[in-house]
């Protein structure tokens, strides 16, 4: 893991235009990767070790999104730099040709004007106002050159590292599925009755419908006090890094509306509940597929689908940034590519997020932070 940590630095070598935002990532996603390196080797009972991971595919993810970030800036740093120096190529010939003429090795009689001495004087005037500008311009390209291909070894080498760092970030997921697995502190607020549970899903024809008859299939519910959210509505994190895909109330492609938001994410990225709350159900459902449902409150329900795999069971009490699942689509050998990064064409997989008060939707932007990027 450290490895990946030294490489995030890379990004620290491209051009300061190139390097601003993305360095500063790079470098807090390091210190966040030895921090959970430390705890992760430290960590001895598995709600420890739960959390060491879950720090550790976090870290994971914030660098390797700073790499990206500092690929894409350097191949458009490149293109730019030889669009420039194509744009030019006459105006190169031409500097070339007259800096031969200025070369220390020609004969001195090179430099005589047919005019005469007087001829020969101007010129030579003109000449020693040129050569500054010309050594100045011939400087600024020598620089360009050696820009082109600082970036093109810069890329290469980041090519590399980022898929070690896919690699890496998928064996600390395959741990963290494990550890997950093995888990049995969490307390258990009530037993799912899966009869009721199976009626209620055969009934349900909405989501609405469902939302209200969750009550239903708990038994021996014990009952649990909550901690206050009402400060922490509209700052509570994203469950998963990613992107707005669709706002609440937008039409998807078939026209179809939705209470919730639709978040583009990238394959195998994280989910995590936003805060504590109990696991209402946890299971597929309609077609929403694999769906995660939070209580918070009483009352208050967030409900998360479209993972490919999920964790905890219903009636679980989870804490703040318990890991909820992974999204599909795990990472393939072609991860590396940076083209379309900043379209989302990289962000395959979508998590649906939907807010209820009373069954009542609510827009989950209120309740959300957006401040953070995918």
């Amino acid at each position: 893991m450290r490895r990946l940590a030294a490489a995030l630095l890379m990004c620290l070598a491209l051009p300061l235009s190139a390097q601003e935002d993305a360095g500063a990532l790079a470098r807090d996603a390091g210190v966040q990767l030895e921090a959970a390196s430390v705890r992760l080797s430290e960590a001895d009972s598995a709600r420890d070790r739960v959390r060491a991971l879950t720090d550790t595919v976090h870290a994971y993810e914030a660098g390797l999104a700073a790499m990206r970030a500092g690929l894409r800036r350097a191949s458009i740093r490149e293109a730019q730099l030889r669009r420039q120096l194509q744009a030019r190529d006459a105006e190169i010939a031409q500097l070339v040709a007259v800096l031969q003429t200025l070369s220390p090795g020609q004969s001195p009689t090179a430099f005589l004007h047919p005019d005469g001495p007087n001829g020969t004087a101007r010129a030579g005037m003109l000449l020693a106002e040129l050569t500054p500008a010309l050594n100045q311009r011939a400087s600024q390209l020598r620089q360009d050159l050696n820009d082109v291909e600082s970036l093109r070894v810069l890329q290469e080498q980041a090519a590399l590292q980022l898929q070690t760092g896919l690699s890496e970030v998928q064996t600390a997921r395959s741990a963290l599925n494990q550890a997950m697995a093995e888990r049995t502190d969490l307390p258990q607020r009530f037993t799912e009755d899966p009869v009721r549970t199976a009626i209620l899903i055969a009934s349900a024809e909405t989501l609405d419908a469902f939302s209200s008859g969750l009550a239903s299939i708990a038994e021996g519910d014990a009952g649990w006090t909550p901690p206050q959210i009402d400060d922490l509505i509209g700052e509570f994190p994203m469950p998963a890094r990613g992107v707005i895909l669709r706002r609440s109330g937008e039409p998807d492609a078939a026209g179809i509306t939705r209470p919730g938001i639709l978040l583009a994410t990238r394959p195998g990225t994280l989910v995590t509940s936003p805060t504590a709350a109990t696991l209402r159900y946890v299971g597929p459902l309609l077609d929403f597929g694999s769906v995660t449902i939070l209580e918070p409150r009483p009352e208050t329900l967030i409900i998360l689908a479209g993972m490919a795999v999920s964790y905890g069971k219903t009636g679980q009490i989870i804490a703040a940034s318990t890991p909820l699942g992974l999204m599909g689509g795990f990472p393939a050998q072609n991860g590396t590519s940076t083209g379309g990064e900043g379209g989302g064409t990289d962000r395959s997989e979508t998590l649906y997020i939907e807010v209820r008060e009373n069954n009542v939707p609510m827009d989950p932007l209120t309740w959300f932070s957006t401040e953070q990027d995918g």
